[in-house]
């Protein structure tokens, strides 16, 4: 969902990078899009890659599809060598302590604006209603001061604690209705490479809850 989400928010995505997100699965998810020309992995952690590469083989068969490149390295020096240069930034990052904590903060999505083109689109690991609503709420007011456009969704997820987990969706194109897919695969093929994702499943992770609704909106 992370991947799609902001994939499925852009008219036609061709660059996308991925920060973080060193067990391969939301590449192997962006490389599901044919339009997609480059898929860029930047990770800290040589170490991470390796043992998905040895224990999640389905995740991360993602590495060796042609379309993919791997940089191992800061994800905010990486960012400052791109200005104006993607379509999609996605954001696989661990809970907001330690070194993700900066993940969380404005002076980052900033160097995100910085490196989308013109319609780009991002997505960001925003923590669970029920559990970080504070951690929510100032995740969504630093990327409101830096994106036009702002909204949370959730998708749910046995592994997470509370079963629930959501993203920050943003993008500097302040008409798109982020609810609302800009484009869509057919049935048949949605039911080939997706196991949860759809265009209806796209537009209900933005129909919040009343509590969160009151808290977000």
């Amino acid at each position: 969902m992370i991947a799609h989400l902001a994939l499925f928010s852009h008219p036609n995505p061709k660059k996308v990078l991925v920060i973080g997100g060193g067990d391969g699965g939301v590449l192997r998810e962006i490389i599901k899009h044919p339009g997609v020309e480059s898929a860029i992995l930047c990770d800290i952690d040589q170490s991470v890659i390796n043992a998905a590469k040895k224990y999640l083989p389905n995740m991360a068969k993602s590495f060796d599809h042609p379309k993919v490149n791997v940089h191992i390295g800061d994800g905010f020096k990486f960012l400052e060598s791109y200005k104006n240069h993607f379509d999609i930034i996605i954001t696989d990052s661990s809970d907001p302590e330690g070194p993700a904590e900066s993940l969380f903060q404005k002076p980052y999505f900033q160097l995100l604006n910085q490196s989308l083109t013109e319609n780009g689109v991002i997505t960001t690991q925003a923590e669970s209603i029920w559990l970080h609503m504070k951690i929510i709420k100032d995740l969504k007011d630093a990327c409101s001061q830096v994106f036009p456009n702002v909204r949370y969704a959730y998708t749910t997820i046995p592994t997470y604690p509370s079963g629930q987990i959501g993203f920050m969706v943003c993008t500097k194109n302040k008409s798109i209705d982020l609810s609302k897919p800009l484009r869509s695969f057919s049935k048949d093929d949605e039911k080939k490479l997706f196991r949860y994702y759809s265009k209806e499943i796209h537009e209900a992770s933005f129909v919040l809850p009343n509590f969160a609704k009151v808290e977000l909106e």
